[in-house]
This record gives C-alpha cells, sequence and structure tokens, in this order.
C-alpha cells in the first residue's frame, strides 16, 4: 500500500500497484514437513467433533474440524487479532527491523516471542510455515482475492499446509474491517467482553467524536489535509477514496486534497519532486511506516519538501496507513489526528 518497503527496489514496491505478488524459492524437504502436518492432529480429541467455520471476504467458507491452533497471520493481522485476544505463533510482513526492534507494523506484538517467517516483501519461507504445524493462515487484502505478502509463486505449496482466511482491509469501511476482525477472533475463542477490547472500543468511539469536532474546527479554518508517502525518488499523494483510514476520517468531516491523476492501481498519484507543490495543503499526514522519508529527513534533503506551506509550518502528523485494524490500534491514530486539527493554522 505504501510505495516504499525495507530492502525493496522501487519496481517491487507493492505500494504502487498493490498487485503481483514476488516468489519464495522452493521448499527443499517440504514433502515431509507437509506430512508431518498432516499427521500432528488427534483426529479423536473432543474439539474436533465440534467443528469450526469462518466465511471470509473472498466469499470463501474454511471448515476445519475443530478450533484452529498455531495460527500464522500477516503482520498487520496478527497484530490486529492480538488487540483482540488472539495470538498467533508465526508472522509474515514487516516485523524487525535490522537493529532488531519492532517495524511500526508490529503493533503491541513481542516480536521475539513470534516465528517470524518472512521479514520483507518476497520473503516466505515454506519450510518454517510448515514446522510450525499451522491450523490457519490468516492475510489481509488490498483487493480480494490476493493475499497481501502471499508470494504468488509458492501460494499453491503455502495453501497446500492449512486452509487460510482473507480479510479485506483496502477501499472498505474501516468500522467494518475492525468488526471482521472482531469476529474472526471470536470464532477463535477471544473473549469481546473482556474488559481490555471493551475498553479499547470506548477509547475509539470517543477519538472519533474528537475527530468529528476538530474537523468542524478545521472546516471553519478551512483547512485542506493531505496524505503523502515520500522516498527520494517521488512523493506520492493519496486518495481518501481508496485508503480506508481515511475514508473513515472523511467521514468524520476532514477536508483532504483528492489528487486528480491516479496510477491505474489506484491508491497514489505519483509526482517527481520537481512537482511536488502541485497540491496545497494546510497540514500533512505522512506515512510512518519504515522505508518511508520522515519530515525531519525531507527537510534536510529535498528542497522542494521545505518550500511546501504546511512542511514550512511544521504541520505534519504521523500516517500509519497500514495500521493495526483494531479498536486499540485505530484510537491513539484518531486522536493524534485530533490534536494535529486542533492545533492547525492556515498557511497554504
Amino acid at each position: 500500500m505504501s510505495p516504499s518497503r525495507t530492502r525493496v527496489s522501487p519496481a517491487a514496491r507493492p505500494s504502487i500497484s498493490r498487485r503481483g505478488l514476488l516468489a519464495t524459492g522452493a521448499a527443499l524437504g517440504l514433502g515431509t514437513l507437509l506430512a508431518a502436518c498432516g499427521d500432528s492432529k488427534d483426529a479423536k480429541s473432543p474439539e474436533k467433533k465440534a467443528g469450526w467455520s469462518f466465511k471470509d471476504d473472498r466469499g470463501k467458507t474454511v471448515r476445519t474440524d475443530g478450533t484452529p491452533k498455531n495460527v500464522v497471520a500477516y503482520i498487520g493481522a496478527a497484530s490486529a487479532l492480538y488487540d483482540f485476544g488472539v495470538e498467533c505463533v508465526g508472522v509474515f510482513g514487516p516485523t524487525k527491523l535490522e537493529n532488531g526492534k519492532p517495524d511500526v507494523q508490529a503493533g503491541r506484538i513481542d516480536v521475539d516471542k513470534v516465528e517470524i517467517i518472512g521479514n520483507v516483501w518476497g520473503e516466505f519461507s515454506v519450510e518454517k510455515y510448515a514446522a510450525l504445524e499451522p491450523g490457519l493462515l490468516v492475510s489481509t487484502m488490498n483487493v480480494s482475492p490476493t493475499l497481501w505478502y502471499v508470494p504468488e509463486e509458492s501460494a499453491e505449496k503455502i495453501a497446500a499446509v492449512a486452509p487460510s482466511v482473507g480479510i479485506l482491509t483496502g477501499m472498505t469501511s474501516l468500522t467494518g474491517v475492525i468488526d471482521r476482525f472482531g469476529e474472526l477472533a471470536a470464532s477463535l475463542g477471544a473473549d469481546l467482553k473482556a474488559k481490555k477490547v471493551t475498553d479499547a472500543k470506548a477509547r475509539f468511539e470517543a477519538a472519533s467524536e474528537s475527530v468529528r469536532q476538530a474537523a468542524k474546527t478545521a472546516k471553519a479554518k478551512k483547512l485542506k489535509v493531505m496524505a503523502v508517502s515520500a522516498t527520494k525518488d517521488q512523493l506520492y499523494v493519496g486518495t481518501p477514496e481508496d485508503f480506508t483510514d481515511l475514508r473513515h476520517y472523511r467521514e468524520l468531516g476532514v477536508d483532504f486534497v483528492t489528487p486528480e491523476k491516479i496510477g491505474q492501481a489506484g491508491f497514489f498519484e505519483e509526482l517527481s519532486w520537481e512537482n511536488a507543490g502541485k497540491y496545497e495543503a494546510d497540514l500533512i499526514l505522512v506515512d510512518k511506516r519504515t522505508g518511508n522519508l520522515q519530515p525531519e529527513d525531507l527537510m534536510k534533503s529535498m528542497p522542494t519538501w521545505s518550500k511546501l506551506p504546511a512542511a514550512k509550518a511544521g504541520q505534519t502528523v504521523a500516517w500509519f496507513n497500514e495500521p493495526q485494524f483494531s479498536h486499540a490500534g485505530i484510537a491513539p491514530l484518531l486522536e493524534s489526528l485530533a490534536t494535529a486539527l486542533q492545533d492547525a493554522k492556515k498557511v497554504a
């Protein structure tokens, strides 16, 4: 979704096209591991007799003999499930930085306590995955039925290990996505009435209302907001129609810049740095994820950025355009946005 990923060449950046997944190599000894997975379950256990099913956002109903154990998920999905009370044994996607610290997409997960089977785009160890004896694989989808970060060329091998669930997170309703992760978590045994879950929902609702009120103030000041991802090569202006979080903010009253020439895959208009001033904004949301340049870096290295009115005035706020889709994950982002809208002045 973002035009930049750690250690990924510009041509392979998933955020620009959101299409085509890179392949991992063929898995040596995979057949043995798959056989081990198939033999690891006790067919006579009482739990298996109960059965489990879940209809995902591909319209596919996944059925297993019992509630799946050893869930493995894309890091964004794993983070959302964690906030609802489900812990995954393995994850793939941006999880750890080179210094060993958690990537921003890891949310509240202890990254030292999960098996990382792939940390960058195109990386997915089928051997490690199978060794976990997974009962279910969960990933997000920007566009159905493509599972995000599941490499296309090894997708069949991955599918042979365990059933999968896809949750649509692109171009849809934010509250709807959160509810879907809640439903999945509940089916896996989470208690949605647990205090941490209900407290997070209350905080989310209060934060949404704070953005609604702040947006009224911003509208009175005629403020324009722009969401961007920035690399050394280009500035990417996000369209609020395609990003689920921006849709929610817009529904709360935030007035966004809408780029005119969206790429074929949607999500962004790509601008050269010479044309970075094409759109005027009073507040800029800057993609916080790993691999994207941050405001302090941009001020030092990109003269055209430093000339933007909002940048010059220091009116920027972090944008997590692949957030944890849970009440706990979104609430702090709403609170930060509300404060930025309240504090921003008309500069463009």
